[in-house]
């Protein structure tokens, strides 16, 4: 069910933890202009070559991975509820040189609100974290059908749900099958990037220290299955499915250990499981 009252609760949290967040990194503008990226290199597969595509980056956040793609020769759209992000994303844009378009919206509003007349994309991008948010899920793949161009195609890198059953110290703790229930966090969303430096690639700076989000947030935790088959419900076909036994730039849990291209593993006492997904799934041509 369609919870657009969550979504702006959630607004409220990430308009406060994005300022944290971008506190962190240091001449983000300098590091795009100079042609550096922010992306990694398992989304870059999944994508392929992106000149002269129309892409839309759903979930953008403050717009670093969106210029990125922008630079490997797409025409870009990031879409983002937080203004305080797409704020960001504008002044990002405009002191890099790097051209893109950024609509602030709940993504559902923004499905809605495109007429018959607006062009088609050839690629819809979504990426680490975003899903959860969605409430969901059917509607979504159903609205992220309507604006792909005819052998357009959807490409998600995300964090695998299977993972999100675990406690930061790796016991179990929430549920897999969520059942339509709704996780309420009081503490909001943090400050995931003081915890992880690979994700300021422009270089790392204290910027706020002991960040604590004042405004609570609800998450809506989905199975891969349900996600596949909402895509495929949606008249999508599924391409690629891939599962990854690291994080890309995130430290989820207690002593997880950053190796080479921001790959982030468990301790050596957790065994091997899925920590990230890749899906690509294409329009029919017809």
């Amino acid at each position: 069910m369609l919870r657009k009252d969550l979504h702006e609760v959630n607004r409220i949290s990430w308009n406060k933890a994005t300022e944290a967040h971008n506190s962190h990194k240091r001449e983000q503008a300098h590091f795009l202009k100079n042609g550096s990226s922010t992306l990694f290199a398992e989304e870059i597969e999944l994508l392929g070559t992106i000149q002269g595509k129309r892409l839309v980056h759903l979930q953008c956040n403050a717009g670093q991975d969106t210029l990125s793609l922008a630079s490997l020769g797409a025409s870009v759209t990031g879409v983002d509820i937080s203004d305080t992000a797409i704020d960001f994303a504008h002044r990002l844009s405009q002191e890099s040189g790097i051209p893109a378009n950024f609509e602030q919206a709940d993504v559902y509003d923004w499905f809605e609100n495109r007429s018959e007349s607006d062009d088609p994309f050839d690629i819809v991008f979504v990426s680490y974290g975003a899903l959860i948010w969605l409430s969901d899920i059917k509607e979504w793949a159903i609205g992220v059908a309507s604006v792909l161009a005819p052998k357009g195609k959807l490409i998600i890198m995300e964090f695998h749900p299977f993972a999100m059953v675990f406690k930061e110290d790796w016991s179990l703790g929430y549920p897999y099958f969520a059942e339509g229930n709704v996780l309420h966090w009081s503490d909001g969303v943090g400050d995931y990037v003081a915890d992880t430096p690979a994700l300021a690639p422009s270089g790392y700076e204290p910027g706020f220290e002991n960040f604590v989000n004042p405004f609570p947030v609800n998450e809506f935790q989905w199975t891969l299955s349900e996600i596949v088959t909402a895509v495929i419900e949606a008249g999508l076909t599924l391409r690629v499915l891939k599962e990854y036994p690291y994080a890309n730039g995130a430290k989820l849990f207690e002593g997880m250990e950053e190796k080479a291209g921001g790959r982030v593993y468990p301790p050596a006492k957790v065994p091997s499981l899925p920590l990230m997904y890749g899906l690509v799934a294409e329009k029919d041509s017809i």
